[in-house]
C-alpha cells in the first residue's frame, strides 16, 4: 500500500520543516509516502472564505484518482488513539488498498466537494493547530502507527 499526503501550502517555519524531515526519514523504513503540495492561491486576500475553499478544493480533487481511499484531517473527524489508528491503517493494508490519501486543507478547511469525495475524516485533537503544525504532528502519528504495527518499542503500552 502506498500513502499519499496532500497539503495546501508549504511549511514555512524552520522548526516544523526539520520535524517533518525527521519523520519523513523515519517513515521510509516502513512505507512509501508521496507528498503533494497544493500551492497557496495567488491574490487570496481578494477572495472570500468560500471562494478560497472552492478553488483549493478543485486543486485537491484534481490530484485524486477514483480508486484512492481519501481521509481528511479535519477537526470534525473521528478521534483515535495511536493504537487504534495503527489498527485502522492495518485494515486498509489487509483489504488491499492501493493508495491511502490523507489531506490537510488550508486555513479555512475543505470545500463541500472535497467532503463529498472523502470516505473518512480523522481529527488529531479537539485542540486547534495551524495547518502547518498538523503536517508534522500527523507524520509523527503515521510513523508511530507503523512502528506499532511492526511491534517496535517506540510506543510504550
Amino acid at each position: 500500500m502506498k500513502v499519499t499526503l496532500i497539503f495546501v501550502g508549504k511549511t514555512v517555519k524552520s522548526f516544523l520543516k526539520e520535524g517533518e524531515k525527521e519523520y519523513d526519514k523515519r517513515l521510509k523504513r516502513y512505507i512509501k509516502v508521496d507528498e503533494i503540495i497544493i500551492p497557496e492561491l495567488k491574490n487570496a486576500s481578494k477572495l472570500s472564505e468560500l471562494e478560497i475553499k472552492k478553488k483549493e478544493g478543485e486543486l485537491i480533487l484534481s490530484k485524486l484518482n477514483l480508486s484512492d481511499e481519501v481521509v481528511l484531517l479535519d477537526d470534525k473527524g473521528k478521534e483515535l488513539t495511536s493504537l487504534k489508528m495503527s489498527k485502522w491503517i492495518e485494515k486498509f493494508q489487509i483489504a488491499g488498498c492501493k493508495n491511502l490519501v490523507f489531506i490537510v486543507g488550508g486555513a479555512y478547511g475543505f470545500s463541500q466537494e472535497v467532503y463529498e469525495r472523502a470516505q473518512h475524516q480523522l481529527s488529531l485533537s479537539r485542540l486547534t493547530f495551524s495547518h502547518q503544525m498538523v503536517r508534522m504532528i500527523f507524520k509523527e502519528q503515521l510513523y508511530r502507527s507503523y512502528s506499532i504495527l511492526k511491534g517496535e518499542p517506540y510506543h510504550h503500552q
